[in-house]
């Protein structure tokens, strides 16, 4: 009997050597196909269309001329939506975040919250559009304009900046916390001085990696806007609009391979800008650290 446990014991240990020694290897594979598929599409877009990169790209409308087109309305249209649903929603999930955190102190309603953040997190972004055009457009009478787009970008990116800054709350010590508290200051001199100067950088990624998201979603703009091709300018939030997603599909649908590398040109504009919002993101991080420890 002792013998077979024994033996038992050996094969399990066999396994256990043999299994650390090829996992490592499984799993560098399993990197390396995802990293070369990442690179293969990067590639093959930019191969594709960083010849019809120019001015005109930018500053031309969409035209059935695929050498005068452009995608002026749908970076404008993008600039305006986005940006204001980031205004609408970074604030109040940081002011949902500290509630969770600082002030309800595991509360029946945090839990609420908590439960229905973690479930809108996982509902389909069509699920979005579908609300966003049956309440905020037809309900309230909003319209398919840039205002109800926003907002419809902002309750799909909310739990995801949420959650962050959540997690961002979470990683300051309690010794600052007690420290304060032990001089004296309230919770709020406590959450304003103490905890959110050195919670911001965390939390400006949460806000920039939100936005990255909202500047790519296709599918609820695609329900609230409707609109794949159009020649104007945004002027005010009841403008119609479209943005950089619904022209690249209106370009992609299309059979014409001018109108194909016109789509990759479109898709490496939109990866310089989120580029550029990373960039800025480790920047305005780095002044925060900085006047974090300063504090």
């Amino acid at each position: 009997m002792g013998d077979q446990i024994l033996a038992q014991y050996s094969r399990r240990m066999r396994f256990r050597k043999i299994l650390d020694k090829v996992l490592p290897l499984i799993l560098s594979v399993a990197v390396f196909i995802a990293v070369a598929t990442v690179f293969s599409v990067l590639f093959t877009t930019i191969m594709t269309g960083w010849h019809r990169l120019s001015l005109n790209l930018i500053l031309n409308y969409p035209s059935a001329n695929p050498n005068e087109a452009g995608m002026r309305s749908a970076i404008l249209g993008s600039i305006y939506t986005v940006g204001l649903s980031a205004l609408i929603c970074i604030p109040l999930s940081i002011a949902t975040a500290i509630y969770l955190v600082e002030y309800s102190r595991g509360g029946r309603l945090a839990s609420i919250l908590s439960y229905n953040i973690s479930n809108l997190a996982g509902v389909p972004s069509v699920i979005f559009g579908v609300v966003g055009l049956g309440f905020l457009a037809y309900w309230l009478g909003m319209g398919r304009t840039i205002i109800t787009g926003a907002f419809t970008l902002a309750i799909l990116i909310l739990p995801l900046v949420t959650v962050t800054c959540v997690e961002a709350l979470k990683t300051i010590p309690d010794d600052l916390r007690l420290g304060a508290y032990a001089l004296g200051a309230t919770t709020f001199q406590v959450v304003r001085r103490v905890v959110l100067p050195r919670a911001l950088p965390m939390m400006l990624t949460g806000g920039i990696l939100g936005i990255s998201r909202a500047l790519g979603e296709a599918a609820p703009i695609l329900i609230v806007s409707g609109l794949l091709f159009i020649r104007d300018d945004p002027t005010s939030l009841f403008s119609r609009f479209t943005v950089i997603p619904l022209q690249l599909f209106n370009w992609v649908s299309r059979p014409q391979p001018a109108f194909i590398e016109l789509s990759s040109a479109g898709i490496i504009v939109l990866l310089i800008i989120l580029f550029a919002l990373n960039g800025l993101t480790i920047a305005l991080r780095q002044v925060l650290a900085r006047r974090a420890e300063w504090a």
